[in-house]
């Protein structure tokens, strides 16, 4: 078995080459070099393995995004332990749902952690990392000092029985956001880490001493994947901040250690573009956004403030989850082959790509639109102790995204919406997302708002049942738009929209608070429900 496709052995290696450089870093002043982390990691991996069960497979972790988080996950992945990082953006009802379902008996977090959820009550048995250097005896920090600095890896990997993991062994459990329903346990594969990884460097030509710079939380794929694993496996130092709202922080970090490679999301990225100085990313040449369409005139903007031009990538919780990234010309001189705008990129190049017709299953031809599939090694195994939804999206391999996308004759993908996010009204097919795309340019073009009192997200589009077109779009607002709806459709048809897409001014409504989830993206079971109760309120309105 190749060493190669269980990630904690590569980690190894790369502590191992780093034992004198620093490794990982963080906003709170730990700072630790790869021998440091790799004796960190043996400790802890000795006092779990004295803590839990002997079949015990399963741990929570309730951690931030900090070196502690990482030394945490290496931890039990050194004890052949699968990790469960809970998303505590979630209500208590529903951490609890996925503690229950993972079966997990034991969380790992901290105090600090939990004094920002005073109220959280888990169900399990905690273990705060604030207490293990009580428990760490004299042969612990021996057995661990001499294993991190002296021991052969090789022998150190039989001693702790990682040559016993299998590539097919699962690594992680991760949650879905639960965006559109009850969060699902994707299960992540030892060798589904590593293949990501591994065709993420590729894709970008990452090498050498680099910085990658991870505020994204570590219950989210994107932040698990690329700013824990990534550096775990190779050269690059990871720096992190807990908190990717704290912009200023999170850009003096950048600063501070001359960040290179930054994957966040754009929604976060129009708070770092506002609130950060003009030097803070001067660095970052590879700001990956994901998890949502990176808006044109933010590239724009970004590149005149710091000289360098954001690129979107893509992917999915249950795809390990990059499935795709353009590439910055910074990055390779080809870059142009692998870069166009307005797409999410080329399918990285261990995962095929598809496109079929959502209803008949039909592969359709290049630039048809359609159901994305995506088939490769890092598919996930299945959805955990959930065959019938494993089965509803996996089918010889092949996984159904759930993204309405075309794919063009050089293989550049173009997402236009999610299959969920698309309705159909008198026989046509209206996407949600680009006409949010649209209302936020407007708005964005019509309106000034302070640097200090401009809202993250502005507008969100839903569609409740109509009994003459079958469904309309309903448009939330944030509050301080100022710009009316009437505005905002004549805009529209200016800027050329089909009649069919835009809502009527009556199907507007303003609210506080825009639905988020913890990592920036919209909340939209929770948008569903505002549209419908709005609608509901102005239908009863109406009638009396």
């Amino acid at each position: 078995m190749s060493k190669l496709l269980v990630p904690v052995r590569q980690f190894l290696r790369a502590c191992r080459r780093s034992k004198n450089e620093i490794k990982f870093a963080d906003s709170m002043g730990v700072s630790l070099t790869g021998g440091r982390t790799l004796l960190s990691t043996l400790v802890l991996r000795r006092l779990l393995h004295r803590t839990l069960g002997k079949d015990e497979l399963n741990v929570g972790l309730l951690m931030p995004t900090s070196v502690y988080g990482v030394i945490a996950n290496l931890g039990l992945a050194m004890d052949r332990r699968v990790s469960v990082n809970l998303n505590y953006t979630f209500n208590q009802n529903t951490i609890n749902d996925c503690i229950n379902k993972s079966e997990i008996k034991h969380v790992i977090t901290s105090r600090k952690m939990l004094e920002r959820f005073p109220t959280l009550k888990l169900d399990a048995e905690l273990i705060f990392m604030e207490d293990i250097p009580k428990k760490v005896t004299l042969i612990d920090k021996l057995t661990g000092w001499v294993d991190a600095y002296v021991t052969p890896i090789c022998a150190l990997e039989v001693a702790l029985g990682l040559t016993r993991i299998d590539s097919d062994d699962l690594i992680t459990i991760i949650f879905t956001s639960g965006s559109t329903g009850t969060p699902k346990g994707a299960m992540i594969t030892q060798n589904a880490i590593a293949e990501n990884v591994r065709a993420f460097v590729e894709r970008i030509n990452l090498t050498g001493r680099e910085s990658i710079l991870g505020a994204l939380p570590l219950f989210h794929a994107y932040g698990y994947s690329t700013t824990f694993w990534l550096p775990a496996l190779t050269e690059l130092m990871g720096v992190y901040h807990f908190n990717p709202l704290d912009y200023k922080r999170v850009g003096e970090m950048a600063k501070k250690y001359n960040c290179v490679l930054f994957p966040t999301t754009p929604t976060f990225l129009r708070g770092y573009l506002r609130r950060c100085g003009n030097d803070d990313f001067a660095s970052t040449n590879t700001v990956v956004g994901g998890a949502e369409k990176m808006p044109m005139e933010l590239a724009d903007q970004w590149e005149q403030k710091y000289g360098h031009r954001p690129v979107e990538g893509y992917g999915t919780t249950e795809l390990s989850p990059v499935v795709s990234v353009n590439v910055p010309k910074s990055r390779r001189d080809d870059y142009k082959n692998w870069s166009r705008e307005g797409t999410i990129g080329r399918p990285f190049f261990n995962l095929q790509a598809r496109i079929t017709d959502p209803q008949s299953g039909e592969l359709l031809p290049n630039d048809v639109q359609g159901m994305l599939q995506i088939k490769g090694p890092t598919v996930m195994k299945g959805y955990y102790k959930d065959p019938q939804k494993t089965d509803e999206v996996i089918k010889d391999g092949w996984y159904s995204t759930g993204d309405i996308a075309s794919i063009d004759a050089d293989g550049f993908i173009t997402i236009t919406g999610r299959l969920s996010r698309i309705s159909k009204i008198a026989g046509e097919m209206v996407p949600h997302a680009l006409i949010e795309e649209e209302i936020d340019k407007i708005i964005n073009t019509t309106q000034n708002h302070t640097d200090e009192d401009k809202p993250e997200v502005v507008v969100a589009v839903s569609a409740v049942a109509d009994v003459e077109k079958g469904e309309r779009i309903i448009v939330l607002l944030q509050s301080k738009v100022e710009i009316t709806p009437q505005e905002i459709c004549k805009k529209l048809q200016n800027a050329g929209l089909p009649s069919i897409w835009i809502p009527t001014p009556t199907n507007f409504y303003k609210i506080d608070t825009i639905p988020t989830l913890g990592t920036g993206k919209l909340d939209l079971r929770e948008v569903k429900k505002c549209a419908e109760k709005y609608s509901q309120q102005n239908n009863t309105k109406n009638e009396t």
